[in-house]
């Protein structure tokens, strides 16, 4: 029988450490029961999260604290204005619950590390492909499986990139990129599940037709400017080997196989959330129980108090969307529009004004959701809002400080979400212009 791993870590864990990463997991498994159907409230999940933070708030690097303190007092504030300024309904005890379902799959992703029996962060074997044919590989691997896997695929790609050391920044801006451009027309993708709720009658044949060119643009794009901007004989990309896919490609195939057949109820983000930790038991399993629960145990007492970057950022900036959402829909009330006609000009100036926002720091679902509420669309504008809103999306989460995919690089991988927005300011520009041109064309096609 194998010996397992080591029960206790290399130095001595802090008691608030073992405490918070024992809370994350809770929240981790309260949140599967929920999936599971059993009657688990999703504000228990979200206090459990909320204490790990506070738990692990003396950790935070000075920057996360600062930036997670503005997010939540901003949230709590606006929560406020809308209940004393407006008198609106407030849900106070689900005002903790944003981001809370994105939190539990961040945490379900992190089992990855458990999947096989090589630990730490070791070069794997073999030459890395550099150049602008590891670039390439990296932007295509991280849009072709993000289209399935969504946010999952940047840790998946983004912590085998690690391991020949830290990502450099034309790794982030490819992982960043090349992610963010699968909302152009990705049937899995988070923004087109909030965009089909907005607009059931759009035509996704006429999405996909302008959405997969101007993403083919995008990456495009996106090489030509690396090699610019950057040296890249150097820079380690993503093999597109079978080797190097086989675990991402077979977990596509099983969130596939949940989604269209198991599970058809439940979303991309919630089959991911459970799908891993299960992968991850079974793969340790034949190694015996003992070793299977320490290693989770080591996973427990380690990793997961590491991710309280990404998870207070996640969870303060799940605190604003409420606090905007409701302030928002609390000042504007549900009878004004915004456009008499919405046509070219209308979409042009909307989509602008969502990516305009996501610099300024909000996410695109905000601006989406808010315009979608001040508009009476019908049949064929409902296409051309779907189109304007996923590309909103795809280069406001570029670019936005706050998007979930640089939130998830600045609590993983360290990097500064301003000075993500500044590297991704050009392509936002030019792929901005192509939008407008697709606008344009749509327009005209409708």
């Amino acid at each position: 029988m194998p010996k397992p791993p080591s029960a206790r870590p290399a130095s001595p864990t802090p008691l608030r450490h073992r405490l918070a990463g024992g809370l994350i997991l809770t929240g981790l498994v309260l949140q599967i029961l929920r999936l599971a159907g059993l009657p688990v409230m999703l504000p228990a999940v979200s206090v459990v999260f909320w204490l790990a933070v506070a738990l692990l708030w003396p950790d935070l690097k000075r920057s996360n604290r600062r930036q997670a303190s503005v997010l939540a007092g901003v949230g709590v504030t606006l929560l406020l204005a809308a209940a004393l300024r407006y008198d609106a309904e407030i849900a106070w005890a689900h005002m903790l619950d944003g981001n809370t379902y994105v939190v539990a799959m961040l945490v379900g992703v992190s089992f990855i590390g458990l999947i096989g029996t090589r630990q730490g962060h070791a070069p794997p074997p073999g030459s890395a492909v550099t150049g602008r044919r590891g670039t390439a590989g990296t932007w295509l691997g991280v849009h072709l499986l993000g289209a399935i896997l969504n946010l999952s695929t940047i840790f998946m790609i983004g912590d085998r990139l690690r391991r020949h050391g830290e990502l450099s920044m034309p790794q982030l801006l490819a992982l960043n990129r090349g992610i963010s451009a699968a909302a152009l027309w990705s049937p899995f993708f988070a923004s087109m599940g909030v965009v089909m709720t907005l607009a059931p009658q759009m035509e996704y044949a006429t999405i996909l037709a302008l959405g997969l060119p101007l993403a083919l643009a995008a990456g495009t794009l996106s090489l030509l400017d690396l090699s610019r901007r950057f040296d890249l004989d150097r820079v380690a990309g993503y093999s597109l080997s079978p080797r190097s896919l086989l675990m991402p490609v077979i977990m596509a195939v099983l969130v596939m196989l949940f989604h269209f057949g198991l599970t058809p109820w439940l979303s991309i983000v919630s089959i991911i959330t459970f799908l891993l930790p299960g992968v991850a038991l079974v793969s340790n399993l034949p190694r015996g129980p003992r070793w299977t629960l320490t290693r989770v145990r080591n996973h427990a007492l380690e990793r997961l108090p590491a991710m309280r970057g990404e998870i207070s950022l996640f969870l303060c900036a799940g605190l604003l969307t409420q606090g905007l959402s409701s302030f928002i829909g609390a000042a504007t009330g549900n009878d004004w529009q915004l456009f008499a006609h919405f046509g070219a000009p209308q979409a042009i100036a909307s989509f602008l004004g969502i990516v305009a926002s996501a610099v300024a720091g909000l996410h695109p679902i905000i601006g989406v959701s808010v315009l979608a509420s001040m508009l009476d669309l019908s049949g064929e504008r409902q296409t051309l809002f779907a189109f304007i809103a996923l590309a909103a999306w795809a280069v406001g989460t570029s670019v936005g400080p706050l998007s979930g995919i640089n939130l998830s690089l600045q609590g993983r991988y360290g990097i500064s979400g301003t000075r993500m927005t500044r590297q991704n300011l050009g392509y936002a520009a030019v792929l901005a212009t192509l939008v407008v041109a697709g606008v344009v064309v749509l327009d005209a096609w409708l």
